[in-house]
């Protein structure tokens, strides 16, 4: 779905620290697929404040509208079941983006900030209508979602009221996300949580901006107690702002190629403009041509060759692509308990946090309240129960281990 000059579309990303893609049109370390649309540019930018033109590189999901003021593209919920969401056309292989943005307010309102591969890699800033101080950072690599220890809060001010400009910087070796230019977290490729870096966001990736209803009628009720509560509607609709997307494409390329289903970041060659990168992971790399093909360079740290065409672009390659609304791509979360920057493994079965299913025997974690510190552990919302690691989807564990304790304590008396 392209825009139209009327009232264009944005794309609809998975909200939640808790919640993850679970989109793809075709998985490349499963099947071979086709390749992935480049950005051939090192500098990437859309003001949405000059109205539609901005969206010229963007897709939408089936039944958003887009208008555009002085504060730039609006996301705008107005009722149940409205999700505006959009994405990029292409994809970029490490880079650093920043989104200037205004969360929309209210119980239940989600905004996102998303950033998925093929292979389901993904880097989240997720902010909940009825949090007003912190927002969740988040990762998934490959759609693992055996556990959902992996998210934070990080203190901001006003993220409903004030513009704020989201940063998240991307390469081989660590992410970070920044807040006005202050990196609030760092997720290095070897950090435990990654698993050795095989759960480390590496693979090509599109940018997705949405707002979603996660409190409205309809939706589980583990999702509901995860975003506020109910969301309620008046006379005024809930509006994410958009004031503009710059990126700095630290791989520009005509086309990435997946060259093997490993989903490593070495493993992925450029085709077209870019550079070249050795597959080891070292730094050393040398530019290639247009009409050559490479692998990526592991880090930003080369910047691109003299021999890109081009250095900055409003637009990007066009692309015939199906945008998910939001809250079609998102699966439960189970428990999580949030100290300060750290974060703890939850012990809920792995059958609850692979069910797949918001709501099926499992429950998502709620997000800590303003009165929690600045990154404070998760309370449930309208509640007095601490949501701890024991507690949650790892009651539903105990209840099942102490019921398969009776059936065998049964069977033997059986016998």
């Amino acid at each position: 779905m392209r825009f139209s000059s009327s009232a264009a579309a944005v794309l609809a990303i998975g909200a939640s620290t808790t919640l993850a893609q679970t989109s793809t049109t075709c998985d490349p370390t499963k099947k071979s697929c086709p390749a992935d649309p480049g950005l051939n540019s090192q500098t990437y930018s859309a003001d949405f404040t000059k109205g539609p033109g901005a969206n010229a590189s963007w897709s939408a999901a089936q039944g958003t509208t887009i208008t555009y003021d002085a504060q730039g593209a609006t996301f705008s919920i107005a009722a149940a079941g409205q999700a505006p969401t959009i994405q990029t056309d292409f994809y970029m292989q490490f880079g650093r983006v920043d989104v200037k943005m205004k969360a929309a307010p209210g119980t239940g309102i989600v905004s996102s900030i998303v950033f998925e591969s093929d292979d389901l890699d993904e880097i989240d800033w997720e902010f909940l209508g009825g949090n007003t101080a912190q927002v969740e950072t988040n990762f998934f690599g490959k759609g693992n979602t055996t556990t959902y220890d992996r998210a934070t809060y990080v203190a901001v001010t006003s993220p409903q009221t004030d513009f704020h400009t989201y940063t998240v910087d991307w390469n081989s070796a660590r992410i970070e996300w920044i807040i006005d230019g202050v990196t609030v977290r760092t997720l290095a490729y070897d950090d435990p949580s990654t698993v050795g870096g095989k759960n480390y966001p590496q693979t090509p990736m599109r940018l997705k901006l949405g707002n979603w209803c996660a409190g409205c009628e309809g939706e589980p009720a583990g999702t509901v107690e995860w975003s506020g509560g109910n969301t309620t509607f008046g006379n005024d609709p809930y509006v994410m702002y958009v004031e503009s997307v710059t990126i700095q494409n630290y791989n520009p390329a005509d086309s990435y190629v997946w060259s093997d289903e490993s989903g490593s970041w070495q493993s992925i060659q450029i085709v077209g403009n870019g550079q070249s990168g050795s597959p080891s992971g070292s730094a050393a790399s040398v530019p290639v041509t247009a009409t050559n093909t490479g692998y990526a360079s592991p880090t930003g740290s080369s910047a691109g060759p003299a021999s890109v065409n081009g250095t900055t672009a409003a637009t990007g390659p066009t692309s015939s692509v199906t945008v998910a609304g939001i809250e079609q791509q998102t699966v439960a979360a189970v428990s999580t308990t949030q100290t300060g920057s750290s974060y703890s493994m939850n012990t809920a079965s792995a059958s609850a946090q692979n069910s797949g299913v918001v709501g099926a025997s499992t429950e998502v974690p709620a997000a800590p309240t303003a009165g929690s510190g600045a990154n404070g552990t998760a309370t449930r919302s309208g509640g007095t129960a601490s949501q701890t690691a024991s507690s949650g989807a790892a009651m539903v564990h105990a209840v099942g281990m102490a019921a398969s304790l009776c059936g065998i304590a049964a069977a033997f008396l059986l016998l």
